[in-house]
């Protein structure tokens, strides 16, 4: 067995992806085109863990499940997968009186395109199945 295929340098790199979040910005007559990367299962990680809190379990002394708050995770995933624009630019988050990228990102988007583009995102990262499938696998 040759595993020269799995090494770092012959990997395919995951491209970045153009995608028109909102007919509302346009440039020259036409929408203009997000960035959109893929990030690492360690940031992914990261990110879920950042929105995860140990919650008690109703009836039970001294035993704690864990809770995951998928919209607040969702909003980190689609602020640190946008490439352009950059959701950090200081003018741009005080054009729209926000602070923070993903406060940003929900007020320039309304709400179905932000659904829109939280699932392009969530695409370019390679899920199959939605957020919302998840949460509702979760609940059952």
């Amino acid at each position: 067995m040759n595993l020269s295929a799995f090494l770092a340098e012959n990997a395919l790199a995951v491209e970045n992806v153009r995608f028109a979040a909102s007919p509302r910005f346009v440039e020259n007559g036409k929408p203009v085109e997000w960035e959109i990367k893929c990030i690492s299962s360690t940031e992914d990680e990261d990110l879920r863990k950042s929105c995860t809190r140990r919650v008690q379990v109703p009836g039970k002394k001294n035993q704690y499940t864990q809770e995951t708050d998928y919209n607040a995770y969702v909003g980190k995933l689609a602020a640190a997968c946008t490439v352009y624009p950059n959701l950090n630019d200081k003018a741009l988050q005080d054009s729209y009186h926000v602070m923070g990228a993903e406060a940003l990102l929900k007020t320039m988007l309304t709400p179905g395109e932000y659904a829109s583009y939280a699932a392009k995102v969530q695409e370019v990262c390679g899920f199959d199945t939605s957020f919302g499938d998840l949460q509702e696998e979760a609940k059952n």
